[in-house]
């Protein structure tokens, strides 16, 4: 047996996985289908525009100091992270603009001017989320994969302040009375890829990484945290191969042998991480032979979480009236996330995601120009909608949409790419699309989720954002240091 650690996929949870294992002395090797590092986080750059194709939106940057500090680095010699200001322009369909901002009294000064009463009930909903995170953050967030059990590690008071009960749009309901707000606060839910009317209200510690603790932006883009983590690897040693697509793992008498290439090269490995979707690695990768036939079922059939579609566009001429990040709200949130996940269909009034790097790094536009991300909430692949044959009247939608708000860039597009969920699951190994894994539509979903240890496998282990802690930067980030931490506790 070879003495490498293998590891598919050089996402951001398979590049922290791979440092923290370079740095615990053991040889790694990184075997990536596509020819960037990155998974999710990507980038395009066409015709003097640059953009973000992942996530846009950093919290917890805390983790990431903890990745390199780890490794004996120092987080700033690799990102320079600023913080983001205003965290997010909201834009509702009556012309109220809200900016949530680092500072509360300017938070608040606006919310006043909406609803009187909603600056206590905002109060209130901070003190909610920040005690959220001290309960669940040790147990759900920051160590290993929880089991029921794990609820005895919570004291009996806080167990009944979990709110597990409630969904998020019942819980938020209690703190503010306007829609407004109300809708705001719900917002958080699509983080984990959720509704707000069906997701528990546990999730609404979500609120409290972006409200309390910041969004920050690498300068340079987003994508400067792929680079830097695989400047990392490479420092620590780790060997990183391209354009190099697993097409087995191969098992012997249950325990993980190596991998074998799409051209047919076999590489022995004493241990794999994989850091692709679950679902994929039992549905593709494994040998049948190998797993339990009802586990590859389940995973199948687990629901997803939604998707997203996306507008890279590269348009002529500025929007001062436009933040760094931009939502533009739909004018019945409920139907919305009804359309997403009981209908199978995008909405027909979506609420629009707006992001233009070009506000901190001008270098990402011409002159005069912007580089706008557009992202609308989406179904996982199914049957009720094809994308094949509604995407452009899709993408007329939602330029549509923006022009009623008064942001009319159809004429001024210089450059455009559409990226469907049908793209997403292509380029992304993501099962049907499904940014975020299996749905968190349930009280039940952090104890289903995918452990990072494989039940049925020994020697393989999971990263990535359809594994425990779930889906985001930081919580990919954070898979990786657990997948490791087990494969170091089992003697690989």
């Amino acid at each position: 047996m070879s003495d490498a650690i293998v590891i598919i996929g050089a996402g951001i949870g398979g590049l922290s996985a791979a440092a923290r294992l370079a740095a615990a002395g053991r040889q790694v090797v990184i075997l990536e289908a596509t020819g960037q590092l990155g998974g999710k986080m990507g980038e395009v750059c066409a015709g003097g525009y640059r953009w973000d194709t992942g996530p846009s939106v950093i919290t917890m940057r805390h983790v990431l100091d903890d990745l390199f500090a780890a490794a004996g680095r120092n987080m700033a010699d690799y990102l320079d992270l600023q913080p983001v200001e205003p965290l997010t322009r909201y834009v509702y369909p009556d012309g109220t603009v809200l900016d949530l901002s680092r500072d509360l009294a300017h938070t608040l000064a606006q919310i006043r001017e909406i609803e009187r009463r909603d600056v206590e009930g905002y109060l209130r909903f901070l003190a909610y989320a920040a005690r959220l995170y001290r309960i669940t953050s040790p147990v759900f967030i920051y160590d290993q994969p929880p089991r029921p059990s794990s609820l005895f590690k919570v004291s009996p008071l806080d167990v009944t302040r979990v709110d597990g009960i409630r969904t998020m749009s019942q819980a938020i309901n209690s703190f503010v009375q306007s829609p407004h707000m109300r809708q705001l606060l719900g917002r958080f839910a699509t983080y984990v890829g959720a509704s707000p009317y069906l997701a528990p209200a546990t999730l609404n510690v979500i609120a409290h990484v972006e409200l309390s603790q910041g969004v920050w932006y690498p300068e340079g883009g987003v994508y400067r945290i792929a680079h830097a983590l695989g400047r990392l690897a490479e420092e620590l040693g780790v060997k990183t191969r391209l354009a190099c697509q697993v097409q087995t793992i191969e098992v012997g008498e249950g325990q993980v042998r190596g991998v074998t290439l799409n051209d047919g090269t076999y590489l022995a490995a004493r241990a794999i991480i994989a850091n692709v979707d679950v679902s994929t690695v039992y549905e593709k990768l494994l040998p049948a032979s190998a797993v339990s036939q009802s586990r590859v079922e389940r995973l199948s059939t687990t629901e997803p979480s939604c998707s997203g579609f996306i507008l890279l566009l590269g348009v002529r001429g500025a929007h001062p009236a436009l933040a760094h990040h931009n939502i533009f709200f739909s004018s019945d949130y409920r139907r919305e996330f009804h359309e997403i996940f009981r209908e199978g269909v995008p909405p027909q009034d979506p609420t629009i995601y707006v992001s233009i790097t070009s506000k901190a790094t001008p270098d990402d536009a011409p002159p005069d120009c912007e580089n706008w991300f557009v992202l609308v909430n989406a179904p996982a692949l199914g049957p009720a909608w094809d994308w094949g044959e509604r995407a452009f009247a899709y993408r007329q939608l939602v330029l549509d949409q923006l022009a009623v708000r008064g942001f009319d860039v159809r004429k001024r597009i210089q450059i455009e790419r559409i990226i469907t969920p049908v793209d997403l699951e292509r380029l992304t190994g993501a099962r049907r699309g499904a940014l975020y894994g299996a749905s968190s539509n349930s009280r039940w979903a952090a104890f289903r989720r995918p452990h990072n240890r494989a039940p049925d496998v020994k020697g393989l282990y999971f990263a990535g954002g359809t594994t425990h802690p779930g889906g985001g930067v930081p919580m990919v980030t954070l898979s990786g240091k657990v997948a490791s931490q087990l494969l170091l506790q089992d003697g690989y």
